[in-house]
């Protein structure tokens, strides 16, 4: 058998390049592959959301800070946290309204200390014996 009749049994199989049962076979293969890409870009987009419900003391440089909401199960998880830091505070309006999204700038004799942004109403933050200058902004 010389190449050409080996190429002529190849394109009359019913399972060549062109056929229907390979454009079947392949419009299944990719709405797989599709569905495989969607499930693991959500199961992403999701991780930071579930992520963000937990609390995380995070560090910057000598300063330690956890920050949380006023739901009751967050400002349960900061009472049980209280006693390992030693500076609180709550960002209000004047209303009394709380804020999240605050920038917070911790300064000790001039210098900065910590810069970050308050995820919640209320932080806890632990920081070296001093006097220190806490300068917050909303906008």
């Amino acid at each position: 058998m010389d190449k050409q009749e080996a190429f002529n049994r190849y394109l009359s199989n019913s399972r060549t390049l062109f056929s229907r049962t390979a454009r079947v076979t392949r419009r299944r293969r990719v709405i797989a592959a599709t569905l495989v890409g969607m499930a693991v870009t959500i199961g992403a987009a999701l991780c930071p959301a579930f992520a963000a419900d937990e609390m995380v003391i995070r560090t910057m440089g000598p300063v330690s800070y956890v920050c949380g909401g006023i739901a009751a199960d967050e400002r349960a998880k900061l009472a049980a946290q209280e006693k390992n830091f030693n500076i609180g505070v709550l960002f209000t309006q004047g209303d009394g309204e709380y804020l999240s999204d605050v920038d917070v700038k911790m300064t000790l004799e001039g210098q900065p200390v910590a810069n970050f942004k308050a995820g919640g109403p209320r932080c806890l933050i632990r920081a070296p014996e001093g006097s220190y200058n806490i300068e917050a902004s909303y906008k």
